[in-house]
């Protein structure tokens, strides 16, 4: 199959999705509407409700979700082969992903900005709500763990790709003062300020390579980087998110998606066809890159591409208390999650151009691979022209990285160039990856003062200054402990399962919601996929914990799993109690907006 087609495909389904689907969420079930007062601008506090620009907020949101997830997963799912993993990335994305997106967004901004935990406590009750708040903080440690581990590997020893993402930190905050101080409301003059620095940033990495003091000063070991990413997550949590993380974020957005459109612009020259088979022979099992079936395991392995629970702590986080305008969520929420459908498509294409015996060089250990009986046919030339080791790096970043090299070198004029565009996609890996960082840690924050809030309220006061300084470095050191020591490597497919089963909590709260504002007509359009999606991710848990962990002796995250499902069924069943009692009530009243419910919830 050629890869041009599978583009084509995506963006036609996409696209059509917005226009049609995405539409009637927005009219028929949500009934979103542009006159009713959102959080930004009933609780402004310059800080963290602060109403923005929808085209900025877009660019916040989506580089707050897309991180790690559409970019690795789709990789080491081409394992299955392309087949199973476009078929799950795109119906996936249209009729889950970007529901859910959208539908915890709209919860969010009609319950004040708060959390899904909180949000779960007003719609069913606050026994639930609690389970929900320590399932969620506890599963975003571990994404926040892992996703800085990532940007480590990425980063380490590489003093371009150091140099290159440090810099978005100093051209956001001018970013930042330039919108709202010098410029206020100049989007389209920040844009080009942003755009254009970022620009001499790129140019500007292999002249700090050679450099003889910038070169070893940017080149840093991994404990200091380390370091150095809780540390830039707790700044960012701290600062008001005007200054640095929604201007880091908005930039950022510019490097993703335009390198996503190169990439399908380099796909519609060069025609290349994917060289792994449409359904490989690991479907069943025994695969050198994930240890699982296709089915339940694509599932957990590709979650950002096609849903993620992770985009539900983003979606009642910072983004709620930033829009302006309640038809925002249409665009922001279904639409950035369409995006990310696109660029987990493009990954797997990068992975499937890749000759098969190549692919899995790269993303097994040599012990692993040399019991597969293939042999290696373009590696040596593309470790060559790299110039890095490049067999034998399992995860899924090096191999997207040659992928990426592979289409870009392709192109006529940019022959031998491999090299530089391999450094380039490392660099942009890791921008990806640490957008979804700062907005994760700022989101962990939020949910601490909630929690400690309940007992000592003060600390659910957003601009009281030392209950932000606290839980703050209390969040930040839980997870930069764990990058630190590097000790949670192995808790990857932990976190898939985790990951998708906070998806399917979030449906299932959307859900109760819907069910609660007298739309039962539509509530099965969350309550399927929620539910189908738990039972998958259940039985992936199962098979991860009794087929993977136990064998191995891994019993700590024998528990762990054991745990994030315990506490995902309690929140499960609460909400079908829930949707019971609701679904009795045979009559109706009005809300304080003349809109009528069956039940009214503290908003």
């Amino acid at each position: 199959m050629n890869a041009l087609t599978l583009v084509f495909v995506s963006l036609c389904v996409f696209a059509i999705a917005y226009r049609f689907y995405g539409l009637f969420w927005a009219n028929k079930v949500l009934e979103l509407k542009s006159e009713r007062i959102t959080p930004a601008i009933k609780f402004a506090d310059g800080r963290d409700y602060v109403k923005t620009n929808k085209f900025v907020l877009f660019g916040h949101h989506f580089a707050a979700i897309a991180a790690a997830g559409p970019l690795l997963g789709p990789v080491l799912a081409a394992q299955f082969g392309y087949l199973p993993g476009a078929l799950w990335i795109i119906i996936g994305c249209v009729m889950a992903g970007a529901v859910h997106d959208m539908v915890v967004l709209f919860a969010s901004v009609r319950h004040k900005g708060h959390s899904l935990g909180k949000i779960a406590e007003s719609e069913i009750g606050k026994a639930v709500g609690h389970v929900a708040s320590w399932a969620v903080l506890f599963i975003l440690v571990l994404t926040l763990a892992g996703l800085s581990i990532a940007v480590v590997n990425a980063m380490a020893e590489s003093a371009w790709g150091t140099f290159t993402v440090f810099a978005t930190i100093p051209i956001a905050l001018l970013m930042g003062v330039y919108l709202h101080i010098w410029r206020e409301g100049d989007v389209k003059g920040a844009s080009i300020i942003g755009v254009v620095l970022l620009f001499l940033a790129v140019i500007a990495g292999p002249y700090v390579v050679a450099d003889p003091t910038l070169g070893p000063l940017f080149t840093m070991s991994k404990k200091t980087i380390s370091i150095t990413i809780p540390i830039y997550g707790f700044v960012a949590s701290v600062l008001p998110v005007w200054l640095l993380l929604c201007p880091r974020d908005y930039l950022s957005t510019y490097l993703k998606i335009g390198t996503i459109a190169m990439l399908a612009a380099g796909i519609v020259f060069v025609h290349p066809d994917l060289q792994m088979e449409a359904i490989s022979k690991f479907v069943g099992g025994g695969g050198p890159v994930i240890p699982g079936p296709v089915f339940p395991f694509i599932f957990i392995t590709i979650a950002c591409g096609a849903i993620s629970g992770f985009h539900a702590i983003i979606g009642t986080g910072t983004t709620p208390k930033m829009i302006g305008n309640e038809r925002d969520v249409l665009f922001v929420g279904y639409g950035a999650m369409l995006v990310e459908g696109f660029v987990a498509i493009m990954a797997l294409i990068a992975a499937c151009v890749l000759v098969p015996a190549d692919y899995f060089a790269i993303n097994s250990a040599p012990a692993v691979f040399d019991k597969l009986g293939m042999a290696v046919v373009n590696l040596p030339d593309l470790a060559a022209q790299v110039q890095e080791k490049i067999q034998g790096r399992p995860g899924g970043a090096v191999s997207l990285a040659v992928g990426m090299a592979y289409i870009f070198s392709a192109v006529p004029f940019m022959k031998g160039l491999m090299g530089y565009w391999y450094h380039f996609a490392i660099m942009f890996e890791a921008v990806f990856i640490l957008t979804a960082v700062d907005t994760g840690t700022r989101v962990g924050r939020f949910f601490l003062q909630e929690m400690i809030g309940a007992f000592i309220p003060k600390f659910d006061d957003k601009r009281w200054w030392p209950g932000v300084i606290i839980t703050s470095a209390i969040f930040t050191g839980c997870w930069g402990y764990l990058v630190y020591t590097g000790d949670i490597s192995t808790i990857w497919p932990l976190f898939g399962m985790s990951n998708q089963l906070l998806a399917a909590s979030g449906l299932i709260i959307g859900t109760t919601m819907l069910i609660r504002m007298n739309k039962a007509q539509y509530a099965w359009l969350t309550a399927v996929p929620g539910i189908i999606l738990g039972i998958i991710t259940m039985y992936a848990g199962y098979l991860n914990i009794f087929d993977n962990y136990l064998p191995k002796g891994k019993y700590l995250l024998t528990f762990l799993g054991a745990l994030v499902m315990l506490l995902m069924v309690i929140v499960f069943v609460g909400a079908f109690m829930r949707w019971r009692e609701l679904l009795a009530i045979k009559t109706t009243q009005k809300d304080e907006y003349g809109e009528t419910v069956i039940a009214l919830a503290e908003e």
